[in-house]
């Protein structure tokens, strides 16, 4: 059967959005995602990520209904940043069709060469900083916060598309039952006494001190994170565009700085599983989504470990460890049980090795990006 691809206009988002109820209408581990989160983050007027980025959306549609989707991003600080002339695409959604599939990534990677790039990657939902990959291994429960999921076979819709692996990010399950030992316990105390290690919540509560803090996890965050593959720095706008999302979902005990011998040396940022309670918002409405967070929230039994940042002065000091060891404190305190930690490349050989053999982790889902020449 034959199907049409239309290009969408910038201001058109909610048909794009809504398009993925479609594929998802009878699948019990999909977690709708708050209709009003996604019209910001597609609205080119208001998210500053779009400053130095394009993104064009595209509808599949087969006698009027959607059959596909996909978006075609251009990001100029990742092309300075890397010398490259890479282009992306995210929001990938299709019916299981190859044909379907391919008229969809031939659009975006036409639109893609008219703008000067010669290879697309993906899938970025805008970009690197936002929810990344495609969900290829650990399809057995819904997806943690701000992480993706998709069905399997998109796999091969991508590859079909003649697309090839580029890099892997593992999501690792912490248990508080085989996490903790004495032997880590101890290992955690010597270190913070040898590095004179304190740790202190970010202000999320204080106005002004919060702002302080925010520069400060910022710069942590941008240099920290530099030589990572793949990393483009946040802009001032785009990391505070992004603080104030953040800010009404983070818990403080879950959010600190620490300094060693009295220098800010790293951060870390967790958040609650919130997907634990929207997976019942089945409707994306903001006011429906509110009444599951407030009714469920002490279902709630995980927490994601989304950043660690560690300064280059202070790496290989085990700080890393400490901040993994502080938020399992804390958290079992608070009656959280798992832990993700996500996402993690995996060439990070040093920070794979320590969540498998030193924390007992399991490498339970893997995501994938894949690229193709233009």
């Amino acid at each position: 059967m034959s199907h049409t691809v239309r290009a969408l206009a910038a201001t058109d988002t909610l048909p794009f959005i809504k398009a993925q109820w479609s594929f998802y209408a009878n699948d019990p581990r999909w977690v709708a995602p708050l209709i009003m989160d996604r019209k910001k983050l597609l609205n080119q007027k208001v998210n500053p990520f779009y400053t130095h980025a394009e993104l064009q959306m595209f509808l599949a549609e087969r006698n009027g209904t959607v059959v596909g989707r996909i978006a075609a991003i251009t990001n100029a600080n990742h092309n300075a940043a890397h010398n490259d002339s890479v282009g992306f695409f995210g929001f990938f959604e299709c019916i299981q069709d190859q044909a379907v599939a391919t008229s969809l990534f031939s659009a975006a990677e036409q639109w893609l060469r008219e703008r000067g790039k010669t290879d697309i990657r993906g899938p970025v939902n805008p970009s690197m900083n936002d929810e990344v990959g495609l969900l290829v291994d650990g399809f057995d429960g819904p997806p943690v916060v701000l992480m993706t999921y998709n069905p399997p076979y998109y796999q091969d819709l991508i590859r079909g598309a003649g697309f090839d692996k580029v890099k892997d990010l593992y999501a690792f399950l912490l248990d508080q039952q085989t996490f903790r030992t004495e032997k880590l316990n101890r290992l955690q105390a010597a270190l913070m006494q040898r590095n004179a290690i304190t740790i202190r919540n970010v202000a999320l509560n204080n106005k002004q001190q919060l702002a302080n803090d925010i520069r400060l996890l910022k710069d942590i965050y941008n240099e920290a994170w530099e030589d990572n593959w793949g990393f483009v720095k946040m802009t001032n706008e785009e990391f505070d565009f992004l603080a104030a999302d953040l800010k009404q979902i983070a818990v403080p005990d879950y959010v600190f700085i620490v300094e060693s011998h009295g220098k800010p040396a790293g951060f870390c940022l967790a958040l609650p599983d919130i997907n634990q309670c929207l997976i019942h918002n089945r409707s994306g409405n903001i006011v429906t989504g509110a009444w599951h967070l407030l009714t469920k929230k002490k279902r709630i039994d995980t927490v994601r470990i989304i950043v660690l940042g560690v300064l280059p002065e202070f790496k290989g000091k085990g700080i890393d460890g400490i901040m993994y060891h502080t938020v399992a404190s804390r958290a079992l305190a608070n009656g959280i049980r798992y832990g993700e930690a996500s996402w993690i490349l995996e060439d990070n050989t040093m920070m794979v090795r320590g969540l498998t053999t030193t924390m007992n982790g399991e490498p339970y889902r893997t995501y994938r990006l894949f690229q193709k020449r233009l």
